[in-house]
């Protein structure tokens, strides 16, 4: 039988491990779209090509989707710039298209997104999810983005996307293993993953208040109702499980 601490440190640091992974991929991504962007003021959408063999690199395994979206007007010939691939089990990747035109009825606008905006706002790597993600795939989806500088000023975002589906296959059967109740959230309590069928994916947990937690600090700590919380490494996600369990 497994000792619940030791077993709830693996879940915690596979997680970790998982998100640091995502993170690490898209650091060429990264550094090839800040290259492009480097000092200077004329970068064309169609530069944006040039980014294609990074972000195919970071496609496959958990990784379903990749890419770099713009800041308003960081391109010079067009005020937004979209360039995102998904894995399709074929030779080539996808490539998404959208509608960039802001008179258009079908008119995308992702600067509105939190996978956008927190990145911007913050200027700090961001997970976003769980979230059906009807643009792509209509699949609950995990988005991780990293803020993109020119010079100092925020450009855009590189991210990647990966199904919560396969996060479930590989975090399940420790999450089984660890008895009562026991669910993988995000910093707002939403569930990821969990052992639970009341606790589906999307489903709040609402036995003990997880923002509140996360605004004080994410500290591991067991509530009076003998609920733990503990924070999976630098990610905002959470491993949250029952006193028994």
């Amino acid at each position: 039988m497994n000792d619940t601490p030791s077993a709830a440190s693996e879940v915690v640091d596979q997680v970790s491990a998982l998100v640091e992974d995502v993170f690490g991929r898209l650091k060429p991504v990264l550094a090839a779209a800040e290259g492009l962007l480097a000092g200077s003021s004329d970068a064309l959408a169609d530069d944006l090509t040039r980014l294609r063999p990074q972000v195919f690199d970071v496609l496959g395994g958990l990784v379903v989707g990749a890419g770099f979206i713009s800041a308003p007007n960081a391109l010079a010939d067009q005020e937004f710039g979209f360039e995102w691939w998904t894995e399709t089990g074929d030779a080539e990747p996808a490539r998404l298209v959208i509608s960039l035109d802001p008179d258009s009825e079908n008119f995308l606008d992702y600067t509105r997104q939190s996978w956008f905006t927190v990145p911007r706002d913050t200027g700090r790597r961001h997970i976003n999810g769980p979230y059906v993600d009807y643009l792509c795939t209509d699949e609950y989806t995990l988005t991780f983005t990293v803020p993109v500088q020119r010079s100092g000023t925020f450009a855009g975002v590189v991210g990647a996307d990966i199904y919560v589906r396969e996060v479930e296959r590989l975090l399940q059967p420790k999450l089984r293993a660890l008895g009562g109740r026991a669910a993988l959230v995000n910093a707002q309590g939403r569930v990821i993953v969990s052992n639970n069928a009341r606790q589906a994916t999307g489903s709040l947990v609402r036995d003990v208040d997880v923002p509140a937690w996360w605004s004080s600090g994410a500290e591991p700590v067991t509530t009076e109702n003998g609920i733990h919380l503990r924070r999976c490494g630098d990610s905002p996600i959470a491993l949250v499980r029952s006193a028994g369990g």
